[in-house]
């Protein structure tokens, strides 16, 4: 599978967290429902628009601009100054929402966010249907509304996330790109600012398929640097990764909201094996060995369990994480049914550096004889990381589905 990246971007940020607030404490109007805006005070009339209501974009009113001049447009407009320590709060609630999806996430303002999918893209129908679902997570937990852009490249899930608002989910697959995106005016396009589009409609260049299509060399002799980036991202060319900030010395891990409640431990099993092979793999890719695993379990209620313990010597083989985190899940679960499964590791340790081996690391003198080899039938050490070895150089180079376990 190839490349599939999520841009979370929530609506009308402030404006929503400061309405939800104001209902919490009593409120009867809904701020997104009236003509509405965040940014300054309406005494003094100083300040610009931050975030708009839906009703306040009718009159024409645009983030940015000055209070005085949305007051102009909408005298009855409601003014609300803003609370960063409030935004601040709700901003951590949904980044801990959707790490309860992946680890693979990138913050990169206060309301929006990257998120890698195709580490987990195995565990859903498709994903349209895990934006869906993170989209209704959100607003039923947290009560806000999202856009979720879905691309292969980030320059192409952030244009995605901004059409059509608010709570809705789009696509910008590169063959939608002529469709969906080249009519649009230069000026919407990521990282064209004012004078850019000015500059760029003066050369007669008005959409962003125009733009696509301008000979780069122009662009480059015209905007420098620049030109080149607007090029590129008119073609939808961007190849930068989704910078997760997970991979610290503390630990690698991946958990996943279930599309349904699982009751059954089978399928509960099965989950546990996508996330030890995303763990470990992880973990091969950081050249770093697990010492400890923890299983957590989130149960349909929202209450939270999890339970770790010690590997036999550290490790990132996927066989090794995926049979420690069953027998974890077997002494953790309580027969409830189950919302969230996750897999952590722990007291990592570098590749290179010098750890106790387990007596399961050792070669058995029996291992030579004939008799071992024709009743073994169960894999030694060794041999599963040569087969790890062998799934991630394959998918490497043909995709994260090219190859898939059966079980263990």
């Amino acid at each position: 599978m190839s490349t599939i990246i999520f841009h979370i971007d929530v609506n009308s940020a402030y404006l929503s967290w400061t309405a939800l607030e104001k209902l919490k404490n009593g409120s009867s109007v809904d701020l997104r429902t009236i003509p509405s805006i965040i940014g300054g005070d309406e005494k003094s009339r100083r300040g610009i628009v931050l975030a708009k209501s839906i009703p306040a974009k009718k009159y024409g009113i645009q983030t940015a601009e000055p209070v005085a001049s949305a007051l102009r447009k909408c005298p009855s407009l409601v003014i609300e100054s803003p609370d960063h320590k409030l935004y601040r709060s709700y901003s951590h609630a949904m980044m801990e929402l959707l790490s309860s999806f992946t680890s693979d996430l990138e913050q990169v303002s206060i309301d929006e966010c990257y998120l890698d999918f195709t580490p987990i893209a195995r565990l859903y129908p498709s994903p349209v249907e895990a934006a869906a679902l993170i989209r209704d997570r959100i607003y039923e937990e947290l009560h806000f509304t999202v856009n979720i852009g879905i691309a292969p490249a980030k320059v192409l899930a952030k244009m995605a996330s901004d059409f059509e608002k608010p709570g809705k989910i789009h696509t910008l697959f590169p063959e939608e790109i002529p469709v969906k995106m080249w009519p649009l005016p230069v000026s919407e396009l990521f990282m064209v600012g004012r004078r850019s589009a000015e500059k760029l409609m003066g050369f007669g260049i008005q959409t962003i398929g125009e733009l696509a299509h301008t000979d780069p060399s122009f662009l480059t002799a015209h905007f420098k640097s620049h030109g080149r980036l607007m090029w590129e991202f008119a073609n939808g060319i961007d190849p930068t990764p989704v910078l997760s900030q997970k991979q610290e010395a503390k630990g690698i891990g991946s958990s996943t909201t279930l599309r349904e409640d699982v009751t059954d431990p089978t399928e509960a099993k099965k989950v546990l094996l996508a996330l030890c092979e995303s763990v470990s793999g992880r973990l091969r890719s950081a050249g770093q060995l697990a010492g400890t695993i923890t299983v957590e379990i989130k149960y349909h209620d929202f209450t939270k369990a999890s339970h770790q313990a010690r590997t036999l010597s550290p490790c990132n083989s996927t066989g090794e994480l995926y049979n420690l985190a069953c027998s974890l899940f077997d002494q953790l679960w309580d027969r409830r049914p189950i919302r969230l499964l996750g897999v952590r590791s722990s007291r990592l340790v570098s590749v290179g550096e010098p750890v106790q081996l387990s007596i399961f690391d050792l070669p058995l003198a029996a291992e030579a004889g004939a008799e071992a080899k024709s009743s073994a039938k169960t894999p030694s050490p060794q041999k599963l990381r040569q087969l790890d070895r062998a799934l991630d150089s394959i998918r490497k180079k043909y995709g994260t589905d090219a190859i898939k376990r059966g079980g263990y």
